[in-house]
């Protein structure tokens, strides 16, 4: 397996700046796991699909080979969650503006909602950055919108309150191009909304809500008489906008629902100190993906490799490792599901903990991970906040890994990742982020990814890799985790922390 592995990335001439010749034998059987996770059979793993099913399963006989103990529901491996899915169909979904026919998914895409209008002709009212002082008379309109990101302009939530207090009917937002932090992805993979079983509607349910390709911009306002490109560069740069109407938005919006069943995977291994034993460090990654999609470069299958199979991977990895030898505190395995559909494997857990959530000391998320360039440099989420961050700082140190605070805090990838769910239980937790200088070819080579690769079908198992990075990354994970796990004190917030009790 090991020798066919090799020979086929050799052919795929996979092989970026500075990377090993070829994967150590650990790294070489992390990439085994990963490939089985996000082959193709596995569907990209979507939240409730049977893809997803088939991968939790045999994230779950892992587990069990490595000799960890069932930690879900009923003493088995899996924790179930009740989920409700509104999907927006493309098939039977069609959009036009001054009977001139938009592209869903391309275009624009709509936030999927229980309450939202399925037929709709309306006007469209331009109101710049949409400030509440900027909306006029919108009564039964459709608000567009430019979403800058800027400091001191109106921020979503502003946007969407000035919008419903005027009585429009509709929020549509121009995904600003000049946020290359980030930059906005098109086409939309689809309109899809999965909530926990019982969670009430979103905020402005019955609105349309939707974001706008800057590319189509011209379209939504053909016969306004205004140039969409001077208001692309406008918006961009945060100067003064033009407050219009435009032509009207005529939408039907063919709207389904479904009940689905999704399982985090959850396993244990058991603490040896008996003073210890009962408290319990989290090691977490997402196991779901996009699953199909809409086709980028004629591919409709989002193989979700980096993200987070890789890292699902690298759990059944660090479990094998140990083949069932236990450090002093216990240590939970958790595979979330549901973390590309709002962290809800997550926050199923926190809220419904299958071991006393006062136990959990720690969590050490991985997500967010890209080994396509050397690591050298780790951004540190919550680095400075508790304990935990002293200990990654003594890890990386001795594996020659500098560390940081988040440089980019506007992306706000503190909250979207399932670690958040323990910060926000006051526990102790973390994640990382592969870092670069700013300028140099690391830095464009991990833009180059968001751009490209990022939740499209483009991060698939043929996708470059720094093997040396790769493995460097693992072998942190593998110390860092000893060090929490068997450390004679837990971690603590610092004081001052936000996070603390």
């Amino acid at each position: 397996m090991l020798v066919s592995f090799l020979l086929a990335a050799a052919a795929a001439g996979h092989r970026p700046p500075r990377a090993a010749p070829a994967p150590d034998r650990d790294t070489a059987a992390w990439w085994q796991a990963t490939q089985a996770l996000s082959g193709d059979d596995m569907e990209g793993r979507d939240t409730g699909s049977p893809g997803y099913d088939r991968a939790a399963q045999l994230v779950a006989a892992s587990f069990a080979k490595a000799g960890l103990k069932p930690a879900g529901d009923n003493g088995s491996f899996f924790q179930t969650l009740k989920l409700n899915d509104v999907t927006i169909e493309r098939e039977g979904t069609s959009l036009a503006v001054g009977g001139r026919p938009l592209r869903f998914l391309q275009d624009l895409t709509l936030r999927a909602s229980p309450g939202m209008p399925t037929q709709l002709d309306a006007g469209i009212a331009f109101r710049g950055y949409c400030g509440r002082d900027a909306m006029g008379a919108v009564q039964g309109k459709i608000v567009l919108c430019y979403g800058t990101r800027k400091k001191g302009l109106p921020a979503p939530a502003e946007r969407a309150e000035a919008a419903k207090a005027g009585g429009a009917i509709g929020l549509l937002t121009i995904a600003d191009p000049s946020f290359t932090v980030e930059p906005p992805r098109w086409p939309a993979a689809y309109a899809r909304t999965v909530t926990l079983e019982g969670e009430k509607p979103p905020a402005n349910d019955a609105m349309l809500i939707g974001s706008v390709n800057a590319e189509a911009l011209g379209a939504l306002i053909a016969g306004s008489g205004q140039d969409a490109a001077a208001i692309i560069a406008e918006g961009s740069a945060g100067r003064p906008l033009p407050s219009f109407d435009a032509g009207r938005l005529t939408a039907h919006i063919a709207l389904s629902h479904r009940a689905l069943r999704s399982d985090n995977v959850l396993a244990m291994l058991p603490g040896t100190d008996p003073a210890l034993k009962h408290e319990v460090v989290v090691v977490s990654a997402h196991l779901d993906g996009y699953g199909f999609g809409e086709a980028v470069d004629g591919d409709v299958l989002y193989n979700g490799a980096f993200d987070d199979a890789a890292y699902v991977a690298l759990l059944e990895r660090l479990a094998e490792r140990r083949a069932g030898k236990g450090y002093r505190r216990s240590l939970l395995f958790a595979a979330f599901t549901g973390e590309e559909k709002g962290l809800l494997g997550a926050v199923h857990f926190t809220a419904h903990p299958t071991v006393p959530i006062a136990t959990i000391v720690a969590d050490i998320n991985l997500d967010q991970l890209r080994p396509i360039f050397p690591l050298d440099l780790l951004t540190v989420h919550a680095l400075n906040e508790s304990t935990l961050g002293d200990d990654v700082r003594e890890v990386a140190a001795k594996s020659r890994i500098a560390v940081q605070i988040d440089p980019e805090p506007e992306r706000g990838l503190l909250a979207r990742a399932d670690h958040w769910l323990f910060i926000e239980h006051h526990i102790p937790a973390t994640g990382f982020v592969f870092g670069y200088r700013p300028g140099s070819p690391s830095e464009a080579i991990y833009r180059g990814w968001y751009e490209t690769r990022y939740h499209r079908p483009q991060d698939d198992l043929s996708q470059p890799i720094d093997w040396a990075a790769a493995g460097k990354f693992n072998r942190f994970f593998y110390d860092l985790t000893a060090k929490v796990a068997d450390a004679p004190t837990r971690p603590t917030w610092k004081p001052g922390s936000a996070y603390a009790n």
